[in-house]
């Protein structure tokens, strides 16, 4: 069995993705023992999977000429959580963000350059190697050269206070099932949230759980925010995933393996033809172009569909696609394997895809209502040939006619990242109990703290969520060292 090499640390990480290993570096940069915990085999959670992360001001920004004014970002961001974010949280993360950026290319990160997502600003930060290198190539090795210990296959299941101020921590082994404990002077959460608990998203959350498309590591279930709820941590800031519109669901295969086909991108996160259960258009698609928009616009309807033709699709193979899906899929790039996926699909029969000569033919295999279906499509038409689009008002380059067989037929579910929010901290990440009040040596940060989000992420800063990561971790960790 593998067992911590000590009995009492300063700090224990609960969790290996951004926020934890960026604690867990930081602290033993500053001198501390650390134990970090991974309950998988792999480090890196769904950092692993990320693309880049938000900064302003950074240095690869002032290389190429970008200028974006803090207060502005600050702004944009609260408002757009409705006031529900904590202005000082982002405050403290935008002056420290070009900082973050430097100390990751300070710990042997590198860098593809800067970009903007969809209607987005140019903050998002593309590291070489995702984010699977970042960890494995720049931050693990560090931490351990530096003597910090990771065990992996090994997860905390209960946190308790000590007489003395310390927090106990529970383990178990995953291999042999024994438990055991250890102590820690201070305990940073950094479990990524819940995306993966389908009991607290049903019970904490709108979503249906079962349209809901996880696409990401497994790992999210809520660990670290039951752990704290029970040593009486404060529930605060649930009930918000991290969408990003429409995804195609196969059940013979892990999700995120469909972030690179084009033909996910094709069907899901393009400005087309949507309908709903009843064969009815329902939306303006151009809300593709904010994600979590596109999620929550999905999430109107009981079942969405979205229907192509072949003259739409030999369009985006030519001349390329209206919308992409990050970097796996570009926006703009020619869907070259687009046909051959659709042909794919239609042969293995797979359940998200229909495929018809007629459109009568395409809503009875979808069993969709034949007129209503046959009435959209036909109004749709319509505003295709004058231009406007009298219902929801998309612009008219967007309006791509639906005349040319075959027919395509998807079925949507909705995709989403992670979670954000579950425990109250302070700009400092320390949790809050009932009373607001610190529950001393307790941090949480990354997806497991709350105040960056309302009720929606903000994707018109691409980069948020894994650079908050970053940086609360980090900022955890010099709060760390303050207390000790």
């Amino acid at each position: 069995m593998m067992r911590s090499k000590k009995t009492n640390y300063d700090v224990v990480v609960i969790g290996t993705g951004a926020a934890g290993m960026a604690a867990g570096l930081t602290a033993v940069q500053d001198g501390h023992s650390v134990l970090m915990l991974e309950k998988g085999k792999t480090t890196g959670g769904s950092t692993n999977y990320t693309e880049g992360l938000f900064a302003i001001d950074s240095y690869l920004q002032k290389e190429e000429g970008i200028k974006i004014k803090a207060t502005d970002v600050l702004s944009e961001e609260v408002n757009y959580s409705k006031y529900k974010a904590d202005s000082r949280i982002w405050r403290d993360y935008i002056n420290s963000s070009a900082e973050n950026v430097q100390w990751l290319h300070e710990q042997g990160v590198e860098y593809e350059g800067v970009q903007a997502m969809g209607a987005g600003e140019a903050t998002w930060h593309i590291y070489k190697g995702m984010g699977f290198g970042v960890i494995h190539d720049a931050l693990q090795p560090r931490f351990e050269q530096a003597g910090g210990e990771i065990l992996t296959l090994t997860r905390a299941v209960n946190l308790q206070k000590k007489d003395n101020g310390d927090i106990e921590v529970t383990l178990r082994d995953n291999r042999t099932k024994e438990h055991y404990r250890v102590s820690a002077r201070t305990v940073v959460l950094a479990t990524g949230g819940y995306l993966n608990n389908e009991r607290l998203i049903k019970e904490e959350t709108s979503y249906d759980e079962r349209r809901l498309v996880p696409v990401s590591s497994g790992k999210g279930t809520g660990d670290g925010l039951e752990m704290a709820w029970h040593l009486g941590a404060q529930k605060n800031g649930m009930g918000m995933a991290m969408l990003f519109g429409g995804y195609l669901k196969d059940e013979q295969e892990p999700s995120y393996k469909m972030m690179s086909s084009q033909m996910n991108t094709a069907a899901g996160q393009q400005p087309l033809l949507w309908v709903n259960e009843n064969g009815e258009r329902f939306v303006n698609e151009e809300v593709v172009y904010n994600f979590s928009l596109a999620g929550n616009a999905l999430y109107t309807q009981a079942q969405v569909y979205s229907i192509l033709d072949q003259a739409v699709i030999d369009k985006m193979a030519t001349e390329g696609n209206f919308m992409g899906l990050g970097i796996y899929v570009r926006r703009g790039q020619k869907m070259d394997k687009l046909q051959a996926e659709l042909d794919q699909a239609v042969a293995a029969k797979k359940s998200f895809i229909f495929k018809a000569n007629t459109i009568a033919e395409l809503a009875k295999q979808m069993q969709l209502p034949v007129a209503n279906l046959q009435e959209t499509i036909n109004r749709y038409n319509k505003f295709a040939d004058q231009g406007v689009d009298s219902d929801f008002g998309k612009e008219s380059q967007y309006l791509q006619k639906v005349t040319t067989g075959p027919f395509y037929g998807f079925k949507l579910n909705v995709g989403a990242f992670c979670t954000m929010g579950g425990l109250k901290v302070t700009p400092e990440n320390q949790v809050l109990d009932t009373n607001y009040k610190p529950i001393p040596g307790l941090y949480a940060a990354g997806n497991d703290a709350s105040g960056l989000v309302g009720d929606t992420y903000g994707p018109n800063m691409p980069g948020t969520c894994v650079g908050y990561a970053f940086y609360s971790g980090r900022n955890a960790a010099h709060n760390i060292n303050k207390y000790l």
